[in-house]
């Protein structure tokens, strides 16, 4: 995929299987393309990508402050169900996407928020925070119940136990819970199609590959830079972050 991004389509086209490109055919020409916007003669990946950030980032703060509470609630105070909570989250993915679609497209469309950033951003949220909710419980159980009542014993709140205790024991997963957000919300598609493929400019990336790739008059270098573009964000923050993703994911296996 990258390979051919960094070629000339008429090089691709005399010698489509070699895999060494040559100093005198190496060009950035077609990701010059793909994030020029369309006035002057690209496909406005440029945009796409500070919408699908835009996006992505609210998607994470929002469903972890909303989540991170909700989590330590369950793990920590006792209510009535609260054994069956895990089981009542995971049942709304039970149900395909889809379901919701036609529902939500009228909802979105009586209030005014079709074609908006911030009706996709309350979507993901609503995907998001039951998943993250779950995680976070099996974390937050990893963290010693005497070390939280000793600081209550100090006379902190609960609100200060999550706040200085528990949430610097967990923050590792934290941070991986949030990434595990921010890759659904960058990737996904269905609901960016339905609710943003009237208005151009509110576009995310895998909106804009679509296009791409639908379309016999882009070249395949041009599309081949566009899938680059929509890899690359999750890519770097993978790898920028793998060791603190690798124990936060693992934290929530070691109970007791």
């Amino acid at each position: 995929m990258v390979l051919l991004s960094l070629r000339p389509i008429e090089a691709l086209l005399r010698n489509p299987s070699s895999l060494i490109i040559p100093p005198a055919e190496f060009t950035l020409s077609s990701y010059q393309q793909v994030l020029a916007s369309t006035a002057a003669g690209g496909q406005g990946f440029g945009r796409f990508i500070a919408n699908s950030a835009v996006v992505a980032v609210s998607a994470v703060i929002i469903s972890l402050i909303v989540a991170v509470p909700g989590a330590y609630a369950i793990a920590r105070l006792p209510f009535f169900g609260h054994r069956q909570v895990n089981a009542l989250f995971l049942a709304a993915y039970l149900f395909p996407a889809i379901v919701m679609a036609i529902p939500l497209f009228v909802l979105f469309t009586r209030v005014g928020l079709r074609g908006s950033l911030v009706g996709l951003i309350l979507v993901y949220i609503a995907q998001t925070v039951p998943v993250a909710i779950y995680m976070l419980r099996n974390y937050l159980d990893t963290v010693p119940v005497a070390v939280e009542e000793a600081g209550l014993v100090d006379g902190l709140t609960r609100i200060g136990v999550l706040r200085r205790i528990s949430l610097p024991l967990v923050m590792p997963s934290i941070m991986a819970t949030g990434l595990f957000i921010f890759m659904i919300a960058w990737n996904e598609f269905l609901f960016a199609l339905l609710f943003l493929v009237e208005r151009r400019e509110s576009w995310t990336v895998s909106l804009g590959l679509s296009q791409l790739s639908g379309s016999a008059e882009i070249p395949t270098t041009v599309l081949m830079a566009g899938s680059v573009v929509l890899t690359l964000p999750i890519l770097i923050l993978f790898f920028s972050t793998e060791r603190l993703l690798t124990g936060g994911l693992t934290a929530g296996a070691e109970k007791g």
